[in-house]
């Protein structure tokens, strides 16, 4: 009986722990025994897209902005959707909260909570 059990997991047990490197041959990484542990190949990516899609997409990127800032290591600025909450708004929610939320908002908020 061990035996039969012995023949049928091991090979199951055996395609379970290959699966995933099988699955990355097929990826742009492969796994290697190097200090990093994988090798990138730009070769086997498969692009959605055409050229002059992407470059079209690179063109509007230079022109609002945003590929200058890729270029730095800042989050690009949010665009601003309109105008925001004026203070007196602010303080006429905070006021208005309910307790239960006023308790959520000092358990988080608190020093030293959690």
């Amino acid at each position: 009986m061990m035996l039969i059990r012995t023949a049928i997991l091991f090979p199951i047990l055996s395609i379970a722990l290959a699966a995933p490197t099988l699955a990355l041959a097929e990826s742009e990484m492969h796994l290697s025994r190097g200090e990093v542990g994988y090798t990138f190949h730009p070769n086997h990516v498969k692009s959605t897209k055409t050229t002059a899609q992407v470059m079209q997409e690179w063109q509007e990127a230079k022109a609002d902005g945003s590929y200058q800032q890729s270029l730095v290591n800042y989050p690009a600025p949010v665009k601003s959707v309109g105008p925001g909450k004026t203070r007196a708004e602010v303080l006429n929610e905070l006021k208005n909260i309910t307790p239960a939320e006023r308790a959520r908002m000092q358990a988080i908020y608190t020093k030293g909570a959690g």
